[in-house]
């Protein structure tokens, strides 16, 4: 019989530690999706927490720089300075007027410090005059069979 209580406390303790390492693995990566102006108005609980922050990339903002991006997002005349020193590439989408979704932390510097960025450009997405959302343009090339 006691060697059924060491192996229930075994699992007791395998179980309580794959639980313990869930909760903990969930509270680094929850991210709250926020507007830039949610951002300005959250105060000091800004920087505490991991957001992901979109808005339209600014016009001339792009600035490469060793080791990073830094950009300004837009949204509804607000904006919101970005720098990105995340390891992977940026998007080729990621250009100026393409929308764009930060990852990251805000600095009490007042600039967004993102470790992400995803960006679509809005224009090759968007459906073209007189086609059905999810309809392909014709074949300009009769020679060529679809």
């Amino acid at each position: 019989m006691q060697k059924y209580w060491k192996f229930a406390a075994l699992i007791v303790v395998v179980i309580g530690t794959l639980v313990w390492l869930a909760t903990a693995g969930i509270k680094e990566t929850k991210t709250y999706y926020k507007t830039i102006a949610e951002v300005g108005q959250m105060g000091d609980r800004a920087f505490d927490e991991r957001l992901r922050v979109a808005g339209d990339v600014e016009g001339g903002s792009i600035q490469r720089k060793t080791g990073g991006v830094e950009f300004v997002l837009v949204q509804d005349k607000q904006r919101l300075k970005v720098s990105y020193t995340g390891s992977e590439p940026l998007p080729d989408t990621f250009r100026d007027g393409a929308q764009a979704l930060a990852d990251g932390k805000m600095g009490r510097d007042g600039v967004f410090h993102a470790s992400k960025i995803q960006a679509k450009c809005a224009s090759k997405y968007e459906a073209k005059p007189g086609m059905k959302p999810g309809q392909s343009p014709p074949n300009i090339n009769p020679a060529k069979p679809v």
